[in-house]
């Protein structure tokens, strides 16, 4: 199989990418190892789209695709430049510049709209598992499928698996750095009847279950009700360990749901409000934070995006905090109580950070960019993934018509066309 652009993950990265690419004429198939896109949010469960608007100002600095898709589902007005100006469906939550969703499964099928709208051939339930790399070009990915193997021959290849699997498969450079951020396993727990009391008393069961040794690890615990006003959705499970160790990964969905399960069956059997609720589900994917980066044309760091250093060939606008999780329980809040986290000011992401080194044609879009853990940990959030996507596909597209390496295109006509769409870096927006 011949295709323009190879997009690998349908996470939020892949889907702009997908999107992206497709507006300027390519053609791409997407692959996707779930049954629809999204990634962490329909994958895992996140039911926020961070990262949207400054933390200071509630200026919006992505635009773009992502905020395409949340005037499809009616949470923003069009030409929206303030996050006060995002409509949501419960009492107008907006959160640390996020914009809610309140619905995952509208989302999905928000997701299979626009990449059917926009002309992207879908390849759900696969996964990229092997390259061909010749004289320092892929000419060809070997996908996983229910047939067997598929070949597909791409010009260009973007990698948004989230843990660099095609960049490593292609031996491109990685950042050697062995630390890996906890994962969390997400859930949700209907037919609660939220008191004054009722989150204090959840956070002291949990501290007292991992105390007791029933819960290895946790933190927070954070209970919103994002999806309805009698439901918890849940950020508190803690899982250590390596997502790109299959047997490891593995463990650690069977520890989510365990430690997920248990989280309900104390905070049931003890605290006020959770009396007659129930289990509605987690998952159906641990969430991963952290694993490979590839070490590309630029490495951004912690130092620029608090020094908000300027790039000409900037893509993408960041602005989430530097959101580090350690690997250990850390009550009321996912990071220790001496951290103090302080969110910077809107800052550019280069183009230079998704250009692979070793490999002509393949581009690499959202957490495992070219970044240190620092400047990583802000990068990787959901509404900034999508929009580095939107810029790997724009410029896999003018990759294809220019007949040039991707290394070799000037970011700086990229972000222009990238401003043309409506999207890119904030100075742009």
């Amino acid at each position: 199989m011949k295709i323009d652009v190879l997009v690998c993950g349908g996470g939020c990265a892949g889907l702009g990418a997908a999107l992206g690419a497709a507006r300027e004429g390519a053609k791409v198939l997407l692959v996707e190892r779930a049954p629809f896109a999204g990634g962490i949010v329909t994958a895992v469960g996140l039911p926020f789209m961070d990262g949207f608007a400054c933390w200071h100002t509630g200026r919006l600095v992505v635009k773009g695709i992502a905020l395409r898709l949340c005037e499809r589902l009616g949470l923003a007005h069009p030409g929206a430049k303030q996050i006060e100006e995002i409509k949501t469906a419960v009492g107008g939550l907006t959160r640390h510049g996020s914009i809610a969703l309140f619905n995952i499964d509208e989302f999905k099928l928000a997701a299979d709209d626009a990449l059917n709208e926009g002309g992207v051939r879908v390849l759900f339930h696969a996964v990229a598992c092997e390259t061909e790399v010749r004289t320092g070009r892929i000419e060809a990915v070997r996908v996983a499928t229910k047939q067997g193997l598929l070949r597909i021959e791409p010009q260009v290849v973007i990698d948004a698996s989230g843990d660099a699997d095609v960049a490593a498969f292609s031996n491109c450079p990685l950042d050697p750095n062995p630390q890996r951020m906890p994962m969390t396993m997400h859930f949700r727990v209907g037919n609660v009847r939220y008191q004054p009391q009722t989150r204090t008393l959840a956070r002291e069961a949990v501290k007292a279950a991992h105390e007791k040794g029933e819960l290895p690890h946790y933190y927070g615990p954070g209970l919103c009700d994002a999806f309805a006003k009698d439901e918890a959705y849940v950020h508190a499970v803690r899982v250590p360990g390596d997502a790109i160790d299959p047997f490891d990964l593995t463990r650690a969905e069977m520890q989510g749901r365990r430690d997920a399960w248990t989280m309900w069956q104390v905070w049931k059997r003890e605290v006020p409000g959770f009396e007659e609720s129930y289990f509605i589900g987690s998952g159906p994917y641990i969430g991963v934070r952290e694993t490979r980066r590839i070490a590309g044309a630029h490495v951004l760091s912690g130092e620029e995006i608090r020094a908000r250093t300027d790039f000409d060939d900037a893509i993408a606008t960041g602005s989430w905090y530097t959101d580090l999780h350690p690997n250990k329980a850390t009550e009321g809040s996912a990071h220790p109580k001496e951290e103090k986290v302080v969110p910077p000011q809107p800052y550019d992401i280069p183009y230079r950070s998704i250009v692979a080194r070793g490999v002509e044609n393949l581009l690499v879009a959202g957490r495992c960019h070219s970044a240190d853990r620092v400047a990583a940990s802000s990068t990787r959030v959901t509404v900034t993934a999508m929009a580095l996507g939107e810029a790997a596909g724009c410029a896999a597209a003018l990759s294809v018509r220019s007949k040039q390496p991707v290394a070799a295109l000037n970011g700086v006509q990229v972000r222009e066309r990238l401003a043309a769409q409506g999207g890119g870096p904030f100075t742009y927006a």
